[in-house]
Formats: C-alpha cells, sequence, structure tokens
C-alpha cells in the first residue's frame, strides 16, 4: 500500500484516488475505534463518513504535520464528541423520552461476538467521554501521551491522569465494583 506522507502529497494536489486509497486504509480501524467509543454501529458509521466528507471538502486547506492515521483518530474522536452532545441536547429536549442509558447495552454484539470484547465495550461506555477518549486514543489508535495532548489541547500531566483514573475504573467495573466516579 502507497506511503501515508505520499498519500497526503497526492490528496492535498487534487489527486481524487488518494482520498479513496486513504478510505480502504483507514476505515476499519477507524470504525473500530469509533465502535469503541459510541457502542452504536450505525453512528459509528455515520462519524466515519462524516470525517471523509468533511476531509474531502477540505481539500484545499488541507495541511497535517504528522501521522495520518492519528490525525484521522483525532478527527473520529471529535466527531464523535459532537455527536455525544447532540445527544445530550436532544434528550434534554425530550425531557427523557427515552433512556440514553442503553448504550451500553447497544448492538456491539453485530461486530464482535466475543463475550469479553462485549464486555469490555460495556465498561468503556460506563467511563466518563474524558477517560475514553484518552484509552481509546491511546490503546486502540496508539497514540503517545504526548501527541493525545497536543491534540486534545491538555497538559500531558491531564491526559496521563485521565488514563489511569480510567484504567483504574475499568478494572473496577470488570471485577463487578463498579464505583461512581465520573472523571
Amino acid at each position: 500500500m502507497i506511503d501515508d506522507e505520499l498519500l497526503k502529497i497526492r490528496f492535498k494536489c487534487g489527486d481524487t484516488k488518494a482520498l479513496r486509497l486513504i478510505y480502504d486504509k483507514y476505515r476499519d480501524f477507524l470504525l473500530t475505534l469509533a465502535m469503541q467509543f459510541l457502542n452504536e454501529a450505525d453512528l459509528a458509521e455515520d462519524v466515519v463518513h462524516d470525517v471523509f466528507v468533511g476531509l474531502a471538502q477540505s481539500q484545499d486547506a488541507f495541511k497535517i504535520r504528522g501521522n495520518l492515521k492519528g490525525f484521522l483518530a483525532v478527527c473520529v474522536v471529535n466527531r464523535m464528541r459532537d455527536q455525544l452532545r447532540s445527544r445530550k441536547r436532544q434528550s434534554a429536549r425530550r425531557q427523557d423520552h427515552y433512556s440514553t442509558d442503553g448504550a451500553v447495552e447497544a448492538p456491539l454484539h453485530r461486530l464482535i461476538s466475543d463475550e469479553q470484547s462485549r464486555q469490555v465495550a460495556e465498561a468503556l461506555a460506563q467511563l466518563s467521554n474524558k477517560q475514553r477518549e484518552v484509552l481509546v486514543l491511546h490503546l486502540t489508535a496508539q497514540m503517545r501521551f504526548r501527541e493525545i495532548a497536543s491534540h486534545l489541547n491538555v497538559p500531558f500531566s491531564t491526559v496521563r491522569g485521565r488514563y489511569r483514573h480510567g484504567l483504574d475504573r475499568l478494572r473496577s467495573i470488570l471485577n463487578g465494583r463498579i464505583d461512581h466516579d465520573t472523571d
């Protein structure tokens, strides 16, 4: 497959095949990332689609100095944040007409049938968004803490703390000792 640097240059120069190659190369990775965060296959697909539509529309302004995979992962996380905020606003408007707590029982089993993976996904869904972002970016996107801190615009120590507290909470949830710490 073509090197990311060459793909970035070809995309910036208007090569329409480059966007398709980027999509083919990172689609599955980005869907996995979105599923770990959102726990809903349809919404995860929408998020990844929106990221690539946005990428296609920003071809003229496209500037990536670093890693293409990390850039796309952060774009997906940012779009997921927007989706979660939108859900909260809709939920508030409907005055709890339906419960968003059902996200824990979302159809992850359609993509991952393994029982342990389902339990981890449910436990991840119980973490705060900030902790989940850091865990997913570090463990799934394999981004370094400094890179995550830079992309999220927070101090390195904050990222490290969210990771540590998120892992502790995840262990607690998976061991059946659910505590109610939120950050």
